[in-house]
């Protein structure tokens, strides 16, 4: 485990920073809002970490209590990583530094991964309001969210179909959905201009064809 590096000052930006300006480490929460996962799973959806960066900021997590490290009842038998309350609170600063780098994200560079949960988190910002179960169909493949989330009570997102009847299934492909990414359009707009197609019939479901 390396020791903590400090900035020194009396601040609780520095503070924070601290714990959580080390690189990876905000990507690792970006991973586990979707709840446990395994080593090899968080090392697949984080292109380019090494292995051993990836130990050690899991180590430096653990030991800093933004995460925990349990093993699964068999037949898993696996060590799972999972957020803390105190890891988990960092949502809305994922949230506001995606919502910051908006004009950074320009068009996809031939180098650049993509996974198609990397858009739950800015699919989050544009049905805030809204509260259910939410399953998201793309190109790139299927997850879901859980609008209206972020007491840190659990996942906020996951891979794959939703658990169970959706409140509502969005169907778009990767352009409208990068489009909403970036800022340059809303969701509320893109449902209108029959960009994205809204299935359900529950009051969330409702909702998001009538904004």
């Amino acid at each position: 485990m390396s020791p903590r590096r400090s900035y020194d000052q009396y601040c609780s930006a520095a503070r924070a920073l601290d714990t959580v300006g080390d690189r990876w480490t905000l990507l690792i929460v970006r991973e586990l809002l979707a709840g446990p996962r395994r080593y090899t799973d968080l090392h697949a959806d984080l292109p380019g970490v090494s292995t051993d960066v990836l130990a050690s900021r899991l180590k430096d997590m653990e030991r800093d209590g933004l995460t925990t490290r349990r093993r699964l009842p068999p037949p898993g038998a696996a060590y799972v990583y999972e957020l803390t309350g105190r890891g988990a609170g960092l949502l809305p600063v994922l949230q506001a530094l995606g919502a910051w780098g908006e004009p950074e994200l320009g068009g996809r560079r031939p180098t650049d991964a993509v996974r198609a949960h990397w858009f739950a988190l800015p699919l989050l910002r544009a049905l805030e309001g809204g509260t259910g179960l939410v399953e998201v169909r793309l190109d790139e493949g299927v997850f879901h969210l859980r609008a209206g989330s972020g007491d840190g009570a659990g996942p906020v997102y996951g891979d794959g179909p939703a658990p169970g009847e959706p409140d509502a299934r969005l169907s778009l492909d990767t352009a409208t959905c990068t489009a909403i990414s970036r800022g340059e359009l809303t969701l509320a707009d893109a449902v209108r201009a029959g960009r994205v197609e809204v299935a359900g019939g529950t009051p969330l479901a409702r909702e998001l064809r009538e904004r």
